[in-house]
């Protein structure tokens, strides 16, 4: 006989604990993916603010397309394995996202041709490519919100429970990115990864619910015509007003985080890591929010209260933001420091992110049995877009980061006052309150003082721009012990490049050893503009065009306040384009003489890009026969092993090269081509005529360190640094950087004199 099969109806609910870990699990698939797209994009596309907008809105209308169409998709159906059907979306977004490398790698070369042919055309297609790759994926996350509604009705528990464990599950994908996937795994590996998480998630969901579920499905109708909901209590907000609350709460949420990241990223240092732990903060916030809502939405607690106390947190925490670099220790190793981010980003940032988490979940209960589940969380997807958008390309440069965040703040309030109607004033009052001592212990960033500086003293500051790229900013003071009135640019609070200070001469021989190198420069490019020195050295040594490309646009604006660069921008042989350095070599169809390249600190978030084998191989591309490129190698802020690695990169693309070193810095200087006698045989740029050549050039060729065999001597010490591999980016660079401190220059002259000896290394090329 064939065994009966079970009554539905009496089938036991799967372990609640086991659901929530399918939906953390799922949460960490997600925000990996959401990483792995946004570095892919950054590299087809350029490390600009753009690129990072339409990553960001391609994969938020995926999300609210997802969720809305999963909505109307289960509206009066009955889904019998809801917790399977889960499992298959999160396969999907697995699947998708493997997919999404060769996606592109194929959007690389055509935004490539497109700004060769159609310059114009170039935006669109990218925001249409991007959606393309990363849609589908987008798509599967948000129509897992609908289905959620679906599985708490099944197997009962909370959609907010289940939302946050969602999140929290994200918040662990942020430490497990940084700390752990990319810097191990590398791109590619870690993808993989990423997407058997995915399939994972699908098998247990198929093997925790073995048998139909009840036919009965919810009224999943849309809000204003709810039929099957009119047994229903009527909802203690409205339709139309928790849509408004759910969009007010993502505007606010990543217009928040669009500005208190712009001061957390000058006061912790733009590094990958440092991000990791303030989105950390943020998303642990917004989960543990969301597992606090079900108990508030029983007590009786309000959204509007809600966002009235998280108008009052936001308003209070932005003066203490303002501060957050005078808080930071410089004591203690690598752990202890980013314990210590972490600490103060939850600190500042927890309070107002948890009240802003407890909004969206405690809707999503109210409307679960009233199917709005997924056109409230489509609404607070549109308002994450909003917010991050209008933050980072209006509100930001037009107010700085702590008004934009009084600016939502005082949304905050003003949304809680027309929820609450008739007790507004309850939450407008605290708000005001909480506004006024904002105002009134404001630090004035930008007209008192500069985030990150603060350790120099008193510093003028001679002008200040927060724009959409980052932070911009030229103080003068005493920045150098030595020198009373150096003048320096400040770049999200890190000291990039100071004029006429020790250590700065190497600046205007980036510009000048190339061009002296080369038998006829006609066409040069200086990628990284700085105060100007360097692409002012070039111009001196007379090329019939020069070409200045700069990631910030307010760089190019300060450069008149910088009398060394000699106001090479004026000149009609020099052109200023704002635009990632490796971007534009990818979309111009020229050739260059000369290439140099002096980006900020090889450890920082997105520079990486510019350090590695690929990016390599795409100058030399551009490089004419014989061309010249020059790289900066900051040995004061290197570990010996990416020191090294930087040099392997580097000769494994230009053999023929030579290290020329001044102070703590080192120029790699290699040549494209085969030619007759090694690079630095021969100065030929020496014996034409340069009237305002400084008579040290001269001595430029006994300035040299290491010929080829001995650079690539050196060079065998490192590992080639790779888009996939992230080596500069990611992983032990940052844990030694803060382990050797100040001997990382000493570490890497002894190195050095090593491979000039023919020796191995004295010291560990770690």
């Amino acid at each position: 006989m064939t065994p009966a099969a079970p009554d539905a109806a009496a089938l036991p609910p799967a372990p609640r604990a086991a659901v929530l870990a399918l939906a953390a699990l799922g949460g960490v698939a997600a925000l990996s993916w959401e990483v792995l797209w946004q570095l892919r994009a950054s590299l087809a596309l350029g490390a600009s603010a753009q690129a990072t907008a339409i990553t960001l809105a391609a994969a938020m209308a995926g999300m609210a397309t997802g969720s809305l169409a999963a909505a109307r998709f289960l509206r009066g159906r009955a889904l019998r394995f809801p917790l399977r059907a889960y499992g298959a979306l999160e396969l999907a977004v697995g699947c998708a996202g493997l997919a999404t490398p060769a996606g592109f790698r194929a959007l690389e070369r055509l935004d490539g041709a497109l700004w060769a042919a159609h310059p114009s055309l170039a935006p669109a297609a990218q925001l249409l490519g991007v959606a393309l790759l990363i849609g589908p994926g987008a798509f599967a996350m948000g129509a897992s919100v609908p289905v959620f509604a679906r599985v708490v009705a099944a197997h009962g528990g909370s959609l907010a429970a289940l939302y946050g464990a969602n999140t929290l599950g994200a918040a662990a994908g942020v430490l497990l990115n940084a700390f752990v996937l990319v810097p191990w795994l590398g791109l590619a590996r870690g993808g993989a990864l990423v997407a058997a998480i995915n399939a994972a998630v699908c098998a247990l969901a198929l093997a925790l619910e073995r048998h139909p579920r009840p036919a009965a499905a919810p009224a999943l109708a849309p809000p204003r015509v709810p039929p099957a909901a009119a047994a229903l209590a009527p909802p203690r907000v409205p339709p139309a007003a928790a849509a408004g609350v759910a969009f007010a709460t993502g505007c606010a949420t990543f217009a928040l985080e669009a500005a208190w990241f712009r001061a957390l990223r000058a006061a912790f240092l733009s590094s990958a890591d440092s991000f990791a732990v303030m989105l950390f903060a943020v998303l642990l916030g917004l989960g543990a929010g969301a597992q606090l809502a079900p108990a508030l939405r029983r007590r009786g607690v309000a959204p509007g209260w809600l966002l009235a106390a998280a108008a009052v947190a936001v308003l209070l925490a932005t003066p203490v933001v303002e501060r957050m670099d005078l808080l930071v220790a410089v004591e203690g190793g690598y752990a202890a420091r980013m314990l210590r981010r972490a600490g103060l980003a939850l600190a500042a940032l927890g309070p107002a992110m948890l009240l802003l988490g407890t909004v969206l979940p405690w809707l999503l209960d109210e409307y679960r049995e009233r199917g709005g589940a997924g056109w409230l969380y489509a609404a607070n997807t549109l308002g994450s877009v909003a917010g991050s958008l209008g933050a980072t390309w209006l509100l930001l440069p037009a107010l700085g980061f702590a008004r934009t965040a009084w600016v939502v703040g005082s949304a905050l309030a003003l949304c809680a006052a027309a929820v609450l109607a008739r007790r507004r004033a309850l939450a407008l009052v605290p708000a005001a309150a909480a506004l006024a001592l904002a105002a009134a212990s404001t630090e004035e960033i930008g007209r008192r003082r500069v985030i990150g500086t603060s350790s120099f003293g008193a510093l003028e500051i001679l002008a200040f721009e927060e724009g959409v790229e980052a932070t911009a900013s030229v103080v003068e003071g005493a920045i150098i012990a030595s020198r009373a009135d150096t003048r320096a640019l400040v770049i999200d609070g890190f000291v990039a490049t100071a004029e006429d200070a020790p250590g700065t001469s190497y600046m205007a021989w980036m510009g000048r050893l190339p061009m002296l190198l080369h038998p006829h420069p006609q066409r040069a490019l200086v990628i990284c503009f700085g105060t100007g020195q360097t692409a002012n050295a070039v111009l001196e040594e007379g090329p019939e065009r020069l070409d200045v490309v700069e990631l910030n646009p307010a760089v190019l604006r300060m450069a008149p306040l910088f009398a060394s660069n000699h106001g090479v921008l004026d000149d009609a042989r020099v052109r200023a384009i704002p635009m990632d350095g490796r971007a534009w070599l990818r979309r111009s169809a020229g050739r260059y003489d000369v290439v140099t390249l002096e980006p900020m600190p090889p450890s920082f978030a997105g520079v990486n890009a510019l350090y590695s084998r690929e990016f390599y191989e795409i100058v030399a591309e551009r490089l004419a026969p014989g061309g010249i490129v020059a790289q900066w190698v900051p040995f004061h802020l290197l570990p010996p092993r990416y020191a090294a690695s930087i040099a392997a990169t580097f000769v494994s693309v230009f053999p023929d090269a030579i290290l020329w070193r001044g102070a703590d810095t080192g120029i790699l200087l290699g040549r494209q081509g085969p030619a007759a006698e090694p690079l630095g045989s021969a100065w030929p740029g020496l014996a034409r005529p340069a009237p305002r050549r400084p008579a040290a050039a001269a001595g430029a060729p006994r300035r040299t360190l290491l010929d080829a065999e001995q650079l690539a001597r050196w060079a065998a010490h490192g590992e080639i640094i790779r888009d996939d591999n992230q080596l500069l980016a990611y992983g032990a660079i940052h844990r030694q950087f803060w382990t050797f401190g100040t001997e990382l220059a000493s570490a890497n002259a002894q190195a050095l004199n090593d491979a000039l000896r023919g020796e191995a290394p004295g010291v560990r090329l770690r």
